[in-house]
């Protein structure tokens, strides 16, 4: 019988120690997805229970996002600071902190509040990103970086699949959905404090609080319009005057990160090529993600006999049967997507995700008239939305250094948002500008079928464009020569770029 070598035994432990750091972080970004889309079907009920507007009920969903885009790059930065792992720690107390006042909430600012509290845990994703760089062999990186980005798609389609169980009786009590996750939150947070390893490095220095300040305030003004454009008017004083004031302050802001000795974001870094790409990617894919959610949720839901199509599900029926499947796509598609980033490189992992998203929303637009189509087109936009997000992060951590990857990823997660507010946006125009002119008295306005086709269209685009980026956005674009494991990552120059080559942990095309 042979013994095993005495370095085999702290490799299986490595391996082993690995294996549980990505299980506890993947657990960690699937509760913060979920938190975004947790209350989408149940704003009805919430409306209702509270005794409030439509338009004020959409808060609920809108103040998770400003706080998300407010919180993330600071907390990205600050952990790259002053440690991870207690960055991660606090964030997600904070989340069980907003579940439990969600939960408990008897008023829509108090609920609004527990909101505000979860949409600052969505810092958790970069920060979990941050550690598997410094945690896991160069080799095994990309597999686990894309395990991780598939928890989010997961995530969101599992929120709704579970909240349309828990709130599908007669009797149905919206506040079983927070308490569900509080429930995941806690063990979240019990999972990162005993699984994941004490932070190894830390940059120490200042916090930018005045770049965060005047980041925060650029993006409230971008989003707010964008949420809340439908209620308020596209061509309202509102609306222009919040787009206006977002263009001025992100002026200020490039100013003061030009000016500050340690900036919250390094110019350099921000509009480097394929960093600006993963970006802009992610504004895509984030669309594509929220305009298939709720695109397929409302065409399942409508009554075919007053509008001649659709398919009169229920919200239980809606989730599990029609959005459930593309969910359990994302999370197994992962995998498969961090080895096509291992072996050919983000850039062929992104434009596959690109050519299935295209080809999904074609699908939707073409046929949505039977059950089998909507699901299949599902399942293949599932796959290209996890292949998308195993992609960017690879080119992000590819391109910027150690340092920089928790305010990088930060704001490639806001890229995302942004894409995912954008989608929720034109899909409720859309379908509020498009409705059936002749339906019975007392029935109030429905979509008519051309909204959903338009939409599923639009989808369609935004993946052909992400095909343009991944062909020349991230064409010969300069990275980083990033250092063997366990090392940090300094920008390249060309000549560097074109000698050396990436380990296979950020084998990247979009560098080569």
């Amino acid at each position: 019988m042979s013994t095993p070598s005495p370095a085999a035994a702290p490799a299986a432990a490595g391996q082993r120690n690995e294996t549980v750091i990505v299980f506890a972080l993947s657990l960690a970004a699937m509760v913060v997805s979920m938190m975004q889309t947790l209350p989408v079907p149940i704003l009805g009920l919430i409306r209702d229970d509270l005794g409030t507007s439509t338009a004020n009920v959409s808060w609920v969903t809108t103040a998770t996002l400003l706080s998300a885009a407010v919180f993330t790059p600071l907390l990205g930065r600050f952990g790259d600071q002053h440690g991870k792992k207690p960055t991660l720690v606090a964030v997600l107390g904070v989340m069980v902190a907003g579940s439990v006042i969600a939960a408990l909430a008897t008023s829509l600012p108090l609920l609004i509040l527990g909101r505000v509290l979860q949409g600052a845990a969505t810092a958790i994703f970069p920060l979990a990103l941050s550690v598997l760089r410094e945690e896991v062999r160069p080799q095994k990186l990309p597999g686990a970086m894309a395990l991780v980005s598939g928890t989010l798609a997961f995530g969101s389609g599992l929120a709704l699949v579970a909240t349309g169980l828990l709130t599908s009786g007669s009797d149905a009590d919206y506040r079983n959905a927070f308490w569900m996750a509080t429930g995941f939150a806690a063990l979240a947070l019990l999972a990162v404090v005993f699984l994941v390893p004490a932070t190894r490095h830390k940059t120490g220095g200042r916090t930018d609080f005045l770049g965060a300040l005047t980041l925060g305030i650029a993006l409230l003004l971008l989003l707010l319009p964008i949420s809340q454009g439908h209620e308020w008017g596209w061509a309202s004083g509102r609306t222009l005057g919040s787009f206006a004031g977002a263009a001025v302050m992100t002026a200020v802001w490039v100013l003061v990160e030009r000016k500050v000795r340690e900036p919250l974001v390094d110019m350099r870094m921000f509009v480097h090529r394929p960093v600006l790409m993963a970006n802009l990617a992610g504004i895509l894919v984030g669309f594509g993600m929220f305009a298939n959610f709720l695109g397929v949720s409302y065409l399942v839901q409508m009554p075919e006999a007053l509008t001649g199509y659709g398919f009169d599900a229920s919200i239980l029926r809606a989730s599990v049967q029609f959005l459930l499947p593309g969910a359990i796509v994302s999370l197994l598609a992962s995998p498969i997507g961090g080895q096509l980033v291992r072996h050919r490189g983000p850039r062929m992992a992104l434009g596959l995700a690109a050519a299935l998203g295209a080809v999904g929303f074609a699908w939707l637009a073409l046929d949505h008239q039977h059950s089998a189509s909507v699901i299949g087109a599902g399942l293949v936009v599932g796959a290209a939305v996890s292949f998308g997000y195993a992609a960017m992060p690879a080119v992000i951590m590819a391109s910027v250094p150690h340092h920089q990857s928790g305010i990088a990823n930060g704001i490639n997660s806001i890229s995302r948002s942004t894409g995912s507010a954008i989608g929720s946006a034109i899909v409720t125009t859309i379908l509020a500008s498009k409705t059936i002119e002749h339906l019975p008295a007392g029935v109030p306005p429905l979509p008519a079928e051309s909204g959903f086709t338009l939409t599923f269209g639009i989808g369609a685009a935004a993946f052909a464009l992400v095909a343009v980026i991944s062909w020349l956005g991230l064409r010969g674009g300069q990275g980083t020569v990033a250092a063997s494991a366990g090392g940090s990552a300094q920008p390249a120059t060309a000549a560097e770029t074109s000698d050396a080559r990436q380990p296979d942990a950020v084998k990247a095309d979009a560098v080569r």
